[in-house]
């Protein structure tokens, strides 16, 4: 669940002055986002913010999407956006709304501007208008069509609308400065001409309002009182309150407050699209990207997110959040939540010398030592076990603890063993460890006393269920990912790495979404690839005294499925 603001944050500041003076008497937000791709951790920050103000004041949030360009708005990204909207816990109802549904209203709004002399019909290319806005220390220049009657904008606003003229021959603009220091107001345009299939109104227009345009009038529709946007909105604020006051219409508050950002990686929808296209990342839904739906299917929680977006506050400042910083939310979320299991990702066979042959037992293990209500499961043991290569040292170096020729180790939930011995390849390499175990340590202690300095992992080896495991790493090198000027030069080529790993049996049953803590390992999700038979599993985080890495010679092996 989303948390509730702060109550000293500026935003929340301004929301109870307003109440207070009698401004408003209600609080109302709003999320809108455009439904032309899927949403990232920096849309987080904004639901946290708005929701969180809402709820806050005992208010209601709107979920609108600006659905304005049919060029690039489809309808699998206003499914995926309600589905991340509300899985990230905010509650909007049934207040779900399109700007598109307000098109008829505001064309209306668009020919008392025209008739008011506040609007005009531009026959200039895009090229033209961009050539004679002028720049931030030069005034721009006025359209050749800037003084055309009421009656002639009247006549070919109503014939764009038609459909008679083609893309890019016109344009509706207001008209307000060409020499405004803010170059919002140099006469912005406010209806473009696109022939296109509208997602939701089909082929019933093809002029399509500008953003700049249809913002605010979405707001003052809705009712909104408090328009809360980034900060690269600030300087359009000026052009929202020029539209709606020669509307004539009802102008909510708009607050500004700082974007989110996450080291490692882009928060750029049009570079979402490049790495997609260009192979770099499996889909939008890639655990390596900091969309909403990449980050769920890594395994990340809502709680984790919106932790994170507590913990970066509401600002002025846009802030670069450390990757870190979210791995920290999560292992603390899936901490109390996760059950344990056994996993091994580079195994290295254990024989048992002295258990019996094709005898088995179960030892007792503990789910989640941090909620007792999650009790204990029965894992199966054996002659032959599976642990990690790095585990055993045939030649160990100083202060490696773990299992060596002649040393005695713990294993997990089982009993004290003692290597004895070892079989090798032609190549020299151990592929085998023999060891001996004492029965009277069953559980992990000794009746006599004695102390061994390591505890390992295992799985049973007959019962041990294979899997694919991703493991995950940053996607770019480089905290900034832009350093030396091109972004995609940082790509880290180890972002992924796939092994075939041994889990213990209790998996067998895991679902998409079903996350496990793998002892000494880190938090694993069982990813939606997974089918009976070929469970793949992806790593969401490490543990945070991660004991060592896999080899990387894991990654080369083939695997299962």
């Amino acid at each position: 669940m989303i948390s509730e603001a702060q109550s000293t944050n500026f935003i929340a500041e301004a929301v109870r002055s307003d109440l207070a003076s009698g401004r408003f008497d209600r609080v109302h937000t709003r999320f809108p986002p455009e439904p032309n791709a899927y949403l990232h951790i920096g849309h987080a920050l904004a639901i946290h913010v708005n929701y969180g103000i809402a709820k806050e004041f005992g208010g209601l949030l709107n979920l609108r999407f600006d659905d304005t360009n049919p060029l690039k708005e489809e309808q699998e990204y206003v499914d995926a956006i309600l589905h991340d909207v509300e899985w990230l816990g905010a509650e909007f109802g049934d207040r779900v709304f399109f700007t598109s549904d307000y098109f008829a209203q505001m064309y209306e709004w668009a020919t008392q501007l025209v008739r008011q002399g506040d609007a005009y019909v531009c026959d200039l290319s895009q090229e033209e208008m961009r050539s004679s806005r002028g720049t931030l220390t030069a005034p721009g220049t006025n359209s050749p069509y800037r003084d055309r009657s009421v009656e002639e904008n009247l006549g070919l606003l109503e014939r764009m609308k038609l459909g008679e003229f083609p893309d890019g021959a016109k344009t509706l603009r207001a008209r307000i400065d060409m020499a405004s220091p803010n170059i919002n107001l140099r006469d912005p345009v406010m209806y473009r001409i696109r022939h296109a299939h509208h997602h939701r109104q089909g082929d019933d227009w093809c002029i399509y309002p500008s953003y700049d345009w249809s913002h605010g009038l979405g707001d003052s529709i809705e009712g909104i009182t408090h328009s809360l946007c980034s900060m690269e909105y600030e300087d359009h604020r000026p052009l929202y309150d020029w539209f709606l006051e020669r509307a004539g219409i009802y102008r909510p508050r708009q607050i500004e407050f700082s974007r989110l950002s996450l080291t490692h990686t882009v928060m750029s929808k049009r570079r979402f699209v490049e790495l997609v296209e260009r192979g770099h990342v499996a889909g939008y839904d890639d655990p390596r990207l900091p969309t909403v739906a990449g980050l769920r299917r890594r395994g990340y929680t809502a709680w984790a997110i919106n932790e994170l977006c507590r913990r970066t506050g509401i600002s002025k400042t846009n802030k670069s959040m450390e990757m870190f910083q979210l791995e920290d939310c999560l292992r603390e979320d899936l901490n109390r939540s996760a059950p344990r299991r056994m996993a091994v990702l580079d195994p290295l066979k254990v024989v048992i010398q002295n258990y019996p042959e094709g005898a088995s037992e179960t030892v007792t293990a503990v789910n989640n030592p941090e909620d007792e209500s999650a009790g204990s499961r029965q894992v199966p043991f054996g002659r032959e076990i599976w642990i990690e290569r790095e585990d055993f040292r045939e030649e160990p170096p100083p202060k490696f603890f773990r299992l060596a020729p002649g040393r005695e180790v713990r294993l997990r939930y089982g009993y004290f063993i003692r290597c004895v011995g070892t079989v090798k390849d032609s190549e020299g390499n151990v592929v085998e460890v023999h060891c001996t175990y004492d029965p009277e340590t069953q559980g992990g202690n000794a009746p006599d006393g004695r102390k061994v300095k390591a505890t390992l992992h295992w799985v049973e080896a007959s019962t041990a269920l294979l899997a694919q495991v991703r493991l995950y790493d940053h996607l770019f090198l480089t905290p900034n990912a832009d350093e030396g000027g091109d972004y995609l030069a940082n790509l880290n080529p180890d972002s992924l790495r796939t092994v075939r790993a041994w889990i213990e049996p209790a998996v067998a049953d895991a679902t998409a979404g079903c996350t496990f803590q793998f002892e000494r390992l880190g938090y694993f999700t069982c990813d939606k690839d997974s089918r009976p038979g070929a469970i793949v599993f992806n790593r969401s985080v490490t543990l945070r005294d991660t004991w060592a890495k896999v080899a990387c010679a894991a990654a080369d092996r083939e695997t299962p499925g």
